[in-house]
């Protein structure tokens, strides 16, 4: 039996098409048999790889494909990169562990989101990306179509849930529940990313009760890290850049008492 026979049954695809190039090679470099199987079942294993990335990549539903290295730190200082590197190794996805990002409109939280969800996809796992409202309109068809359940399966089975733009809307008590029923089936067992425009004191508006708000955050923060940032708006930046805005407003002399009683309280 012929060897791209053996290899189309054993279906190792990426290695048939460049078996001729490798041979090449091998023969340049004078290869042992070891190596030229190292080096065979490397191409065939880099070539699944790639394959397997790019379809978790089409299911995780980005509305774009961001990476961490296209992230500019230096506008955004506030960001502790000694974090994001941890993060972005994905150890917390194989710990179940959660991430909240805080911050103003256009601040990049959901370039980071997108970023870390990818870096999880690289590392092999799967990735499901939506804003709460369509997460939320979602859940509220699938309850009067009564296949709520079929629903929650699809958003608890990702090893990671993004849910981006918490906070801009708020939510009615049976949203809320029904929310509150997806976290408390990923608890512990799954990682969920949330960007959010509100601080945490905020979410009992969110979603119109402060002790289901109180609830939801005692599940999320229970094994979370918080990333808070504090910056002006990348779109308008790049405004100013273009001469439509003045040079951000100077933030006013906040007094030292005054400024130590806001970071207790936060």
């Amino acid at each position: 039996m012929q060897l791209v026979n053996l290899l189309e049954k054993m279906k190792m695809d990426n290695l048939t098409g460049q078996l001729d190039a490798l041979c090449e090679q091998a023969a340049k470099r004078d290869m042992n048999y070891r190596d030229f199987l190292e080096e065979a079942l490397r191409t065939e294993w880099t070539g699944r790889h790639q394959k397997g990335v790019e379809a978790r990549l089409k299911l995780a539903r980005f509305p774009w494909v961001k990476t961490m290295e296209q992230f500019d730190f230096t506008f955004q200082p506030t960001i502790d990169r000694k974090v994001i590197r941890e993060l972005s190794s994905t150890s917390f996805v194989e710990r179940g562990e959660n991430i909240i990002i805080l911050g103003p409109p256009g601040v990049g939280k959901t370039h980071l989101a997108v970023a870390l969800g990818v870096k999880a996809i690289e590392a092999g796992h799967s990735v499901l990306f939506l804003t709460l409202e369509s997460m939320i309109t979602r859940l509220t068809r699938a309850r009067t179509e009564n296949r709520v359940e079929r629903q929650l399966i699809q958003f608890v089975s990702p090893k990671v849930l993004i849910i981006d733009e918490m906070g801009y809307l708020p939510m009615n008590r049976e949203e809320a529940g029904l929310f509150f029923r997806l976290l408390t089936r990923r608890y512990e067992k799954a990682s969920t990313v949330i960007t959010s425009n509100k601080s945490f004191v905020d979410w009992g508006e969110i979603f119109n009760d402060q002790v289901l708000a109180t609830a939801i955050l005692d599940r999320l923060l229970h094994h979370c890290t918080t990333l808070n940032i504090k910056g002006e708006s990348y779109r308008l930046k790049e405004k100013r850049r273009a001469g439509m805005f003045g040079p951000p407003p100077k933030k006013a002399e906040v007094p030292k008492e005054e400024d130590e009683e806001k970071d207790s309280s936060s």
